[in-house]
């Protein structure tokens, strides 16, 4: 694996932990999910870490708070898609405490960085 900076990043790490916790909640949904809210949960989720990575390797600024704010939007994304899995009762409230922990603090982190760059 390449060393780059950004792996440092307690957002990155964050983010990194975001999506394996989605993996874990979304290998117990209903198989007719599978090409439904399961690959769109997956999906928003690795999109967070994959747009900060790729912005964090940007040279300016603008692009880096652009692909910052993707990663940002694709959480919020993420986080309507729970919700509705809640709905769905494929999951609880409390099956998400975890993925609720990660997701407010990497929300927090990813807008005190976009600010940096904006």
């Amino acid at each position: 694996m390449i060393e780059l900076s950004h792996k440092k990043m307690e957002v990155w790490k964050f983010s990194v932990e975001l999506v394996k916790e989605i993996y874990l909640l979304t290998r117990d949904f209903p198989n007719n999910e599978i090409y439904g809210l399961i690959s769109q949960l997956r999906r928003a989720a690795i999109s967070i870490p994959s747009n900060l990575s790729e912005g964090l390797s940007r040279n300016s600024s603008k692009e880096k708070a652009r692909y910052i704010d993707i990663a940002r939007s694709s959480l919020v994304e993420l986080d309507t898609q729970i919700e509705i899995a809640i709905m769905l009762e494929y999951c609880s409230e409390k099956s998400i405490e975890r993925i609720g922990e990660l997701s407010n603090s990497t929300f927090g982190m990813l807008t005190s960085l976009l600010k940096k760059y904006q």
